[in-house]
């Protein structure tokens, strides 16, 4: 499935400006029918699948507990 440059920026919760300069810089691959660009939608896949297995590996270590040092000692 093909999407345009509108569509692409809705599906990645993007502004059409960022995709324009990521299709600039050749991270996009596209194809351009004469009339406008179109965007295999599938190349996402991966890059949304690492985008999850990071923010759960974040959410794991944002909530785990602080070990207590047992080299503090309290000079009072």
């Amino acid at each position: 499935m093909y999407l345009t440059i509108k569509e692409t920026a809705e599906y990645l919760s993007t502004s059409e400006a960022y995709i324009e300069s990521l299709i600039l810089q050749n991270k996009i691959r596209t194809i351009h029918d004469g009339q406008q660009y179109l965007i295999y939608k599938e190349q996402f896949n991966t890059h949304l699948e690492q985008l999850e297995k990071y923010k759960v590996y974040v959410e794991e270590v944002l909530n785990e507990p602080i070990p207590e040092d047992i080299d503090v000692k309290d000079e009072d």
